[in-house]
């Protein structure tokens, strides 16, 4: 049996950073999933008709996120990162200011999540904003410019994300000791924040190996490793949100 999609004005329309966006409502969904029996192309028909987008951008979308070869496959043989690059191609039809990407690299192959990252770096280059709500930390890593940090509807962090990271500001070193305990409370009488991982290992945030080793050279404290190491998104989220 057909479908039939019947647009609407927009129910709210609101200025966002001096961009127009409006919120449609219409008797289809835009989630692939409830529409299993119709086409990638004809579920971005429907789509396209509901929100009053020129069908060529059908076709657009669909070369943009590479399911043209599938596109006149039913969308219930699609796999589950088939099926998220055409949820990708939905939210592309109007050509958006701004894009809000959920989950975006779920049921992604590594290939990809490659392509997705590249979409992100690609759409922000044409000038949109686009938001990528994601647990994924490393990934998000490689993709984005700003972080916010949410922990339990609480606002814990945001900004630059060399800044967020705490980039040369916050140096870390990962050091071991003869004498790691000792070492560990010499440094927090510095105000370094220090913790020990289960192999032994000091990380120490706030300095760099130059400091550390001069702090254990004044209390002759014998050192068998120190050395830099690179401060993750991960690292920077669970010191914002525990505690």
């Amino acid at each position: 049996m057909g479908h039939r999609a019947v647009p609407f004005a927009p129910d709210v329309s609101v200025r966002v950073g001096g961009s127009l966006v409006a919120i449609r409502k219409w008797q289809e969904s835009r989630s692939p999933e409830g529409t299993p029996g119709r086409s990638g192309r004809n579920h971005l028909r429907v789509l396209a008709a509901a929100g009053s987008h020129p069908e060529a951008r059908v076709a657009e979308v669909l070369d943009q996120v590479d399911l043209a070869g599938a596109a006149d496959r039913r969308v219930k043989g699609y796999s589950m990162g088939m099926r998220q690059r055409l949820a990708i191609a939905a939210a592309l039809l109007g050509e958006p200011d701004v894009l809000i990407l959920d989950e975006p690299a779920n049921g992604l192959d590594p290939p990809g999540i490659r392509w997705m990252r590249a979409l992100v770096r690609s759409e922000a280059a044409r000038g949109r904003a686009v938001l990528v709500s994601s647990h994924l930390l490393s990934e998000v890593a490689q993709s984005v410019d700003d972080v916010v940090v949410i922990a339990h509807g609480v606002l814990r962090g945001s900004g630059p994300l060399e800044s967020v990271l705490g980039g040369a500001d916050a140096p870390v070193t990962r050091v071991r000791a003869a004498d790691a305990d000792r070492l560990a409370a010499l440094l927090r009488e510095r105000n370094h924040f220090v913790e020990a991982d289960p192999s032994g290992a000091l990380f120490v945030r706030g300095a760099s190996p130059e400091v550390v080793g001069e702090v254990a050279a004044e209390h002759r404290v014998a050192l068998a490793e120190l050395v830099a190491v690179s401060r993750s998104l991960e690292d920077a989220f669970f010191e914002l949100t525990e505690g």
